[in-house]
């Protein structure tokens, strides 16, 4: 499983160690360090079947700064606005071969066990 992190977070640390609790191999990716690229945001969407504003964090300063609730932009400038400003990017997300799911609660993750 590829766990998209942020070590400060409480419910990504939360998700980590429910995940290590199950025993879960976690390939973990911490996202601010690593941010993802616009190909590999569009990958998780699929996964997560969710359009890019559905797993945007909404509250963050540069969704304000960046104007990206006008609702004319489209997918690929809200992945780009991702990849520009990697704190957007809800966590944590699990990932597992074809599915994924936003760790928000943590117990969400145990669905893709």
């Amino acid at each position: 499983m590829i766990l998209y992190h942020n070590p400060q977070c409480s419910k990504s640390r939360q998700t980590l160690n429910l995940l290590q609790e199950k025993g879960v191999d976690v390939t973990i990716i911490e996202y601010l360090k690593t941010p993802l690229t616009v190909d590999e945001l569009e990958n998780v969407a699929q996964k997560l079947d969710l359009e890019p504003r559905q797993f945007m964090r909404q509250g963050e300063a540069e969704y304000q700064s960046e104007n990206l609730a006008n609702e004319n932009l489209t997918r690929q400038e809200l992945l780009e606005a991702i990849v520009k400003h990697p704190r957007l990017l809800e966590r944590p997300i699990a990932v597992i071969d074809t599915k994924a799911v936003i760790g928000r609660p943590p117990e969400n993750v145990l669905t893709l066990l």
